[in-house]
């Protein structure tokens, strides 16, 4: 009898696997599609939590780390960035995943300076005023040294907004600034509203690029540019070979060193190396509509600038 009993229990066991690999795929489904964190697998939901601690984690050291990875160089291609951007006085910038506030503050001096050219020039075409008249008029157009310029940041994380705010009261900014807690791929915003969005060094951290972009296109009004500056692949093989050594190597290291967390700066490595190449960027930015869409390598391709037009 027990014998006859067998091919049931065979069948009952084999039902059994099949509902717990049912449910297993059922369970996967609920989480959402597989992505990467790093070279690691994981759900699109694990992936935005993971990136949220390590952003959580660096925020404090974030700048000194950029200073130390870089040896100081991310400044320069954040003025290049700026510079490209050629802001002028009533330009309303959004600069997302801008935390800290290195665009912003950057697009502040560059619209004062701007500003302050065009005082210089309106002086010099009224050789008649008095000197009254001149102070009077300098000291109404300095009180607007940004001409109706403003810069939102747009950050998804409330430590790096927290860095931003300090930096910025330090630094003694106010005036044209506003700090806006944000998903890059659901943007808090309506339709058409800036001039220019720029992110920097944060689109690789974005689980769904082309959500990004989408958003990227529907916030920026007619006529609006999208300048993005990102890592990227290098086309020399000899640097790209020393570029894998430090990053692997060095990197991590620093990260462990300077602020206490390997893991945080091996998966930023990581996710450089996963970022997709310049031509494959560009395809996916003109996807989401962006016209005259093209890009300029800094130092043989270790970072691109993006740039688009909403038309």
């Amino acid at each position: 009898a027990a014998v006859g009993l067998c091919p049931y229990r065979v069948l009952l066991a084999r039902r059994g696997g099949a509902l717990r690999a049912l449910c297993g795929s059922m369970r996967g489904l609920a989480a959402g599609p597989e992505t990467h964190f790093g070279f690691q697998t994981v759900t699109e939901a694990e992936r935005r939590e993971k990136i949220y601690q390590v952003f959580e984690s660096v925020a404090k050291k974030y700048d000194v780390m950029n200073d130390s990875m870089t040896l100081g160089i991310h400044r320069v291609w954040k003025d290049i960035l700026v510079h490209k951007m050629n802001p002028s006085p009533g330009t309303l910038l959004l600069d997302v995943a801008g935390g800290t506030g290195d665009i912003a503050f950057r697009f502040i001096n560059y619209v004062r300076s701007v500003r302050e050219r065009q005082l210089q020039r309106k002086l010099r075409h009224h050789q008649n005023l008095s000197w009254q008249e001149i102070a009077e008029s300098y000291q109404e157009d300095k009180s607007k040294s940004l001409g109706d310029s403003q810069v939102v940041v747009c950050d998804i994380n409330k430590e790096m907004l927290k860095v931003g705010k300090q930096k910025a009261q330090h630094l003694g900014y106010s005036e044209g600034l506003s700090w806006v807690l944000g998903n890059a791929e659901e943007l808090p915003f309506d339709d058409d509203k800036f001039d220019v969005y720029t992110i920097a060094f944060g689109i690789r951290n974005v689980t769904r690029i082309d959500l990004a972009l989408q958003e990227a296109y529907r916030v920026l009004k007619p006529g609006g540019r999208f300048l993005c500056l990102e890592f990227s692949q290098v086309s020399n093989s000899l640097l790209s070979r020393l570029y894998d050594l430090y990053s692997f190597q060095v990197i991590p290291v620093l990260g462990e060193v300077i602020a206490g967390d390997w893991k945080s700066y091996q998966y930023l490595v990581e996710s450089i190396r996963r970022f997709p190449p310049q031509e494959e960027f560009k395809a996916m930015i003109e996807d989401a509509g962006f016209f005259k869409v093209d890009y300029q390598n800094l130092n043989s391709g270790i970072v691109a600038i993006h740039s688009g037009f909403k038309l």
